[in-house]
């Protein structure tokens, strides 16, 4: 196919001296046509170039909104500053991931704060040892028997140091009494804190599409709010939270056991976690972004995004069997038999380790999740 510009055949056709004679301004003409040929591409390639850049410019200043956006969301906490006779840094990380019971705000619904306060519902040491190839959780059991230090109260003041129990810290002193105590029994230095209500942990999860799950056999809840059947279940935000709070429907009601199934789910989160691709999915990566920046409350050390990620991402390479959930070994505390106490020396050996920055043996926990007998 011949292009309109050039020259028609007819003119081609012609034979003798008059064929090879220009025609009177036929040059000229194909000349300007070219010009205006390359004119055209110029213009067609500045258009689009322009536009390039104007949506880039468009992504830059969106892509700014949304990291100011999310870096807002995050609220901060320092703790260090109330913190005195500290232990030396550790060989790695260690991270205090405590969840709070507060019944304030959206949290109302789960019961009322008994004179406006809040205990550590569930309280985590994440170690990470120095290059980042494993890990490990330790659990506090809220019942267990420890020397709190003095702190400085959450009204003003300052609690004198008092043996009781461990979730009361929180009650007395927010996350830096929490800190402060668990710094005093196991020796080891805290780094970070990050801190999520029930409202909070709800959202992570529904933002996440849910957390899948085997449960061995039926439950039934009412206190914890969850019914689920027995087999593999996608828990939502509602049912994550009923089931690492559960505790009353279920083995022997206590909170050891309750542990074992915050454990175990948490190895699902993980999982779940590791598994997923959201950079595949930009507005289900934003959402699990938002929702995770406005459910928790860190130290300045790790208030941003680019030190959440930093943070994340060292976690997410870890491998799932390189990563352990344990608790504080524990014995009976004689005078109340309602409450524990550590025992030793096993748990002098598991801080020990954690001082040390290596990660203690031992294996994941794997939890039958049974209920507790109808008649109780």
């Amino acid at each position: 196919m011949q292009d309109k510009d050039e020259t028609p055949p007819a003119a081609e056709a012609v034979s003798g001296a008059s064929a090879a004679l220009p025609r009177p301004g036929g040059s000229t003409r194909i000349q300007r046509r070219g010009r205006d040929r390359r004119r055209r591409r110029r213009r067609i390639l500045a258009w689009t170039a322009g536009g390039l850049v104007t949506v880039l410019l468009a992504a830059g200043g969106f892509g700014w909104w949304l990291y100011d956006h999310l870096n807002g969301n995050i609220r901060t906490q320092d703790f260090a500053d109330q913190l005195t006779d500290r232990p030396p840094p550790t060989g790695g990380m260690n991270v205090l991931l405590v969840g709070s019971d507060s019944r304030a705000g959206d949290n109302a619904e789960y019961g009322r704060d008994e004179g406006g306060t809040q205990r550590s519902d569930t309280t985590i040491l994440l170690h990470v040892p120095e290059g980042r190839k494993a890990a490990i959780a330790v659990s506090f059991p809220r019942d267990l028997m420890v020397d709190v230090p003095a702190c400085r109260t959450t009204v003003g003041g300052t609690q004198r140091a008092y043996f009781g129990q461990f979730n009361s810290a929180m009650e007395v002193g927010g996350v830096p009494c929490v800190a402060a105590t668990v710094e005093r029994l196991t020796g080891a230095r805290i780094d970070h804190q990050i801190t999520i209500d029930f409202t909070g942990f709800k959202k992570v999860v529904d933002a996440l599409g849910g957390v899948p799950m085997h449960i061995d056999q039926p439950i039934d809840d009412k206190a914890a709010r969850l019914r689920l059947p027995a087999g593999d279940v996608n828990l939502n935000g509602e049912q994550a939270l009923g089931f690492v709070r559960v505790r009353k429907s279920m083995g022997d009601g206590s909170d050891i056991q309750r542990i074992a199934r915050q454990q175990e789910f948490l190895r699902a989160l993980v999982k779940k976690v590791q598994d997923e691709n959201l950079l595949t999915n930009p507005a289900r990566a934003y959402n699990v972004m938002d929702a995770a920046t406005k459910a928790i409350t860190t130290d300045s050390g790790i208030n941003s995004l680019v030190s959440l990620y930093d943070f994340a991402n060292g976690l997410r390479s870890i491998p799932l069997d390189r990563i352990e959930f344990t608790t504080t070994p524990l014995t009976d505390y004689a005078p109340d038999p309602n409450r524990v106490a550590l025992s030793q020396p096993d748990a002098g050996r598991l801080f020990t380790r954690l001082r040390d920055g290596a990660p203690a043996p031992g294996s994941a926990a794997t939890v039958t999740v049974t209920p507790k007998s109808a008649a109780r």
